[in-house]
């Protein structure tokens, strides 16, 4: 039966070039009888910590989904894939890499993301899930085995003691103790695994620490998630803990999601003697993802009211999101920011104009702390090196990246024209163009508030800039501001603005404003804030540009997307900030048909 399944397939090995230039190695299976009654479909697989895709050989057969292609990668560190084994510049670097992966499929071998099915392990299952949250992929669906939330490290303080210990030895590595007939009942199996030579036995403290610390973030806030999910849990599991899972499956947005326990079964459960039920629950779950349609993007315009973000900031609204303890020890942080806030230069400003003003941001961009006495200066460096300040100012790098790739491929003899929505002082742009003195440019500079379009001209003038920009005083969530009249624009910025407002009526007539005035084929590049850490204590403690209480609601990255598509853009690539806190996402405009004779 295996050999006459191995015949559906055509195997082939290749790799695909990572956004750092490292080339990674996957395998593909192309169906010898292709499906003839829809679209082509692919499984892509993901392995567990320390294996490599020629394990996922058996997976494929079995699953049996003989009309379909499958996919699978060797993560970097593993298999065929180049780097220290079981090490990666971090485990974001992994889920950025299985983001490339993804894009590479989709642009290669021509498959939607909607035709795409989602299998992971483990270590991978974790990769899988940052990457539904932090991306927010439209694929079909993701089956997720075992997943590592929580690893069983079993030494009491392992985490602190390896932290500690990396100030040391940043190149750390951890030997895994468990035993081959730890993950499976199979004596077959296990004898596999144990004498397969590509698999690692160790991984780097870098990796495992970063593990821990993004699936502690994900299992909060897997709210985000809306894509279908099928869980399946080991009840004898010695590497990981089933509590994660559970919480991280209860607090799901997905109208498709199931969970399955399986009593018997040890950690790697697509090994087991019985596989059995597993392959029965992840083939009736593709077959349900396959049968309904993906969310539609207007499915997101009623997320500021229906939604569990909407459902959080409400609470935070009503002063309900968090204890009296921690409401009186903002408080107080509060008071004594009014107090001694002044002595900082950047706490001055935000006191002043609101932490959340354009004023604001560009004294965090530039970075330089100043103030009273020698305690202000000081008081400054750590205020500016807040979690949320290091996010934004790594948001601006990511942002003045993607402008800058924009405006390289601007290929044509008309000047490349350039409408930042919401500039403030233009920092980000301006300096920007400034690398392309030598290109044709044409920038507009629109902002609510004229003192940021006075420090806009300032820079400019600073700057010694050759491109002819304009300044307009306009709100961005005008429709009546996006003038067909002033010409399209090649590329549109709008960053850091929706994420100030909760409503999405006037996010979505501010971007049907923006594809408007933006020509066929030419490109979005926008912000998000999917998610914060510090939400109460900005809440309580910071005042936002309208003199209130600096309060924010998160949109998740599909929320944020879906607008975008309901608009008329499809998103083409994402950037993960600090933490996951801000994204920069890019985004393209269908271009214009073809004339025809």
């Amino acid at each position: 039966m295996k050999a006459e399944r191995s015949l559906a397939w055509r195997t082939t090995e290749s790799g695909f070039d990572c956004n750092d230039g490292v080339r990674l190695f996957y395998r593909a299976w192309q169906p010898q009888s292709p499906r003839q009654d829809g679209p082509q479909r692919a499984l892509v697989f993901l392995h567990r910590g320390h294996e490599h895709s020629g394990r996922i050989q058996p997976l494929v057969e079995q699953f049996g989904y003989t009309q379909d292609w499958a996919f699978a990668w060797d993560a970097r560190g593993h298999g065929y894939s180049p780097g220290e084994r079981g090490d990666a510049p971090s485990f974001e670097a992994l889920v950025e890499d299985f983001d490339t992966f993804i894009a590479h499929i989709a642009t290669t071998y021509g498959f939607a993301p909607e035709n795409i099915l989602v299998v992971a392990n483990s270590v991978g299952a974790v990769i899988a899930a940052t990457w539904l949250h932090d991306y927010a992929p439209r694929v079909r669906g993701v089956i997720m085995a075992a997943a590592a939330f929580d690893i069983n490290l079993y030494v009491p303080l392992a985490k602190p003691a390896l932290r500690f210990a990396r100030r040391f030895k940043p190149e750390l590595f951890v030997t895994s103790y468990i035993r081959p007939g730890m993950l499976t009942h199979s004596a077959q199996e296990a004898a596999a695994y144990a004498a397969d030579p590509l698999i690692a036995k160790a991984i780097s403290a870098c990796v495992l620490l970063g593990l821990a610390d993004t699936a502690k973030r994900i299992v909060q806030d897997a709210a985000a998630i809306d894509t279908p999910v099928l869980m399946l849990s080991a009840g004898k599991d010695y590497v990981v803990k089933e509590g994660p899972q559970q919480d991280f499956y209860q607090r799901l947005s997905s109208p498709l999601k199931r969970y399955v326990h399986l009593p018997d079964a040890f950690h790697a459960l697509f090994y087991e003697q019985d596989i059995s039920v597993a392959l029965a629950a992840s083939r009736e779950f593709i077959e349900q993802c396959f049968e309904r349609a993906p969310l539609a993007p207007s499915h997101y315009l009623n997320a500021d009211r229906d939604s569990h973000s909407a459902r959080q900031y409400a609470a935070l609204q009503a002063g309900r999101s968090c204890g009296p303890v921690a409401k009186a020890w903002f408080g107080m942080q509060r008071v004594m920011l009014g107090m001694m806030g002044p002595v900082s230069n950047g706490m001055k400003i935000g006191l002043r104009h609101g932490f959340d003003s354009g004023a604001s941001l560009d004294y965090v961009y530039r970075n330089q702390a100043g103030g009273r006495f020698l305690f202000g200066g000081m008081m400054d460096r750590g205020y500016l090196d807040a979690v949320g300040w290091r996010g934004i100012r790594l948001r601006k790098r990511q942002l003045q990246q993607m402008l800058g790739e924009r405006i390289a491929a601007h290929r044509g003899d008309a000047p490349l024209r350039i409408l930042d929505v919401a500039a403030g002082s233009g920092r980000y742009v301006l300096e920007t163009i400034k690398r392309f003195q030598d290109r044709e440019i044409e920038v507009t500079l629109r902002d609510f508030t004229q003192h940021n379009l006075d420090e806009a001209r300032v820079l400019a003038d600073q700057l010694q800039l050759r491109a002819k920009i304009d300044y307009h005083l306009r709100d961005a969530f005008n429709a009546g501001s996006y003038r067909a009249e002033e010409g399209e624009y090649d590329i549109v910025i709008v960053s850091g603005l929706y994420e100030l407002f909760s409503e999405n009526a006037p996010v979505a007539a501010s971007l049907q404003g923006i594809v408007s005035v933006l020509r066929a084929g030419g490109h979005l590049i926008y912000t998000g804030q999917p998610w914060h850490p510090q939400l109460d204590m900005i809440a309580l403690t910071l005042t936002s540009h309208q003199g209130k209480p600096w309060q924010m609601r998160p949109r998740p990255q599909a929320e944020m997307d879906g607008l975008v598509a309901h608009a008329g853009c499809r998103k083409i690539a994402t950037r993960i900030g600090l933490e996951g806190i801000f994204t920069v996402s890019l985004a393209r405009k269908p271009a214009a048909p073809a004339a025809v004779d």
